[in-house]
């Protein structure tokens, strides 16, 4: 196989051929820091390219497998971490000028766990500064999407999506707060899977919002996804909101099919509402619908009555809780803030407690009803977000309207919902906005009850399968 073909593997064949000895860790590794080399100014999808460990660790990892020895199902796969998560030795910046010289001594768990697994780590993924979710905020200079450069790729990982869509790693991980995994995911075409609250380890990230920050995979297939999650899932001692659950073999149960599932399609996030849904968006979502009867799955509408709310309350919740983490640096700091940055953390100041407190209970009125809904059901399909990828503006910008306002809290209500119930939701390529140049990715959610991340992902699998939607690239760079 030619190095140039290589990086256009999806994870789980790179580590097939890696472990038939077809492909070596160092070939690998080099086939994608020379795409770097090539492609990655356009994207800026990387605040840091961990070239050199990367190639002593693909040197360590080919003697290994030449022994016989693989540490696990990613040996000698690249993967981008995002840059609010430590990684022992390399630069976490959280995309941020205040942070921009930040060198961890220890790996955060999940990349502990990558690596214990065989992983290389290629680099830290561009972000949202302080994973605030704002696309143009990093230190750094915003990331790109690789299907239009001129769109927004998805906040706040950014990068993550930036770079998988563009071959830059072979799966990635990003942070997910109010859907900075799902958004990512859905507008650059990948799949992206926000796990179980808890599922996860976050000992070693930098937080954004303490009781909805959830670590995830960002991949270019499910069973890339599935590969992913099952390495960095499982409790951990050093989190103390860590699940205790064990974890099934996500890739084992994916070709189950979906024949005898309750699916439900949430009919407040289908049109109407208040919500601007994209037509595109809303006749692909029922287009899948569609496949999943065909399928064999029992398809049926469900009301989840609060589901328009929902981006109002978890962004009344995260703003609350982002400002929290660091006082003393909008005391000392201010101004080496972005300045949307600037703005969204003094916003959030100015949330009054008992604002706070109300979102709190409206929280807990979420998840009791999404938590009923899942005895009926046992999947939930909807959009991931309102349209297509919008442009990007690199210039800062104030809210200077009412309806601007309105539009972020109406995007936020198609993944505010997984986010403030805790459940696990993936968001997957469910068609595009044409058929020639300059077509954008459209994406469907499908969410599961609490620890359901194996029938998530196997709907996911099996939906994919029947489409075309994974095969399609982005224009060549």
């Amino acid at each position: 196989m030619s190095p140039t073909e290589i990086p256009f593997l999806s994870a789980f064949e790179l580590a097939a051929s890696i472990r038939t000895r077809e492909i070596s860790p160092v070939e690998a590794v080099d086939a994608y820091l020379d795409r770097i080399d090539t492609v990655g100014d356009k994207l800026n999808a990387y605040i840091t390219v961990s070239a050199d460990e990367a190639r002593a660790d693909a040197k360590r990892l080919e003697a290994e497998a030449a022994a016989g020895n693989f540490r696990g199902p990613l040996h000698g796969v690249p993967v981008g971490i995002k840059d609010q998560i430590h990684t022992a030795g390399i630069r976490t910046s959280d995309a941020s000028k205040i942070r921009a010289d930040f060198v961890p001594d220890a790996d955060a768990t999940v990349v502990a766990k990558l690596k214990a697994a065989g992983a290389v780590i290629i680099g830290k993924t561009n972000m949202s500064e302080f994973a605030l979710g704002d696309p143009i905020s990093s230190w750094f200079g915003p990331a790109r999407n690789p299907w239009d450069t001129a769109r927004n790729p998805g906040t706040s990982s950014t990068g993550s999506g930036s770079a998988t869509a563009g071959f830059l790693c072979a799966t990635s991980l990003g942070e997910d707060t109010g859907g900075s995994i799902r958004g990512p995911a859905a507008n650059c075409g990948l799949v992206g899977i926000r796990p179980t609250w808890g599922r996860v380890s976050r000992a070693g990230v930098d937080g954004a919002s303490w009781s909805t920050d959830t670590i995830g995979p960002i991949s270019r297939t499910v069973a890339d996804c599935a590969l992913t999650l099952g390495v960095i899932a499982g409790h951990d001692p050093n989190d103390r909101y860590s699940r205790t659950e064990p974890v099934p073999d996500y890739l084992d149960s994916l070709d189950a099919g979906v024949a005898g599932m309750r699916i439900g399609v949430v009919t407040e996030l289908m049109g109407g509402h208040g919500l601007s849904l994209d037509d595109r968006s809303r006749d692909a979502v029922a287009a899948a619908a569609e496949v999943f009867r065909e399928l064999g799955a029992e398809v049926v509408p469900v009301s989840l009555p609060m589901a328009p709310m929902t981006g109002s309350i978890v962004r009344t919740i995260t703003s609350t809780e982002r400002v929290s983490l660091n006082p003393e640096w909008l005391r000392e700091r201010l101004e080496d803030y972005h300045p949307n940055t600037r703005v969204a953390f003094a916003v959030g100041n100015l949330i009054p407690g008992q604002v706070y407190y109300k979102a709190l209970k409206l929280r807990a009125l979420v998840r009791r009803q999404v938590i009923e809904t899942f005895r009926q059901v046992d999947l939930l399909l909807q959009p991931t977000s309102t349209g297509p990828a919008g442009l990007l503006s690199d210039e800062p910008t104030l809210v200077s309207s009412k309806e601007m306002a309105a539009a972020a809290l109406r995007e936020g209500s198609f993944r505010g919902l997984y986010s403030l119930s805790g459940c696990p939701a993936l968001s997957v390529p469910c068609g595009f906005t044409g058929d020639g140049e300059g077509a954008l990715p459209l994406a469907l959610q499908i969410a599961g009850p609490h620890l359901g991340e194996a029938a998530v992902l196997r709907a996911a699998y099996s939906y994919e399968q029947a489409t075309p939607w994974h095969l399609r690239r982005p224009p060549d760079l």
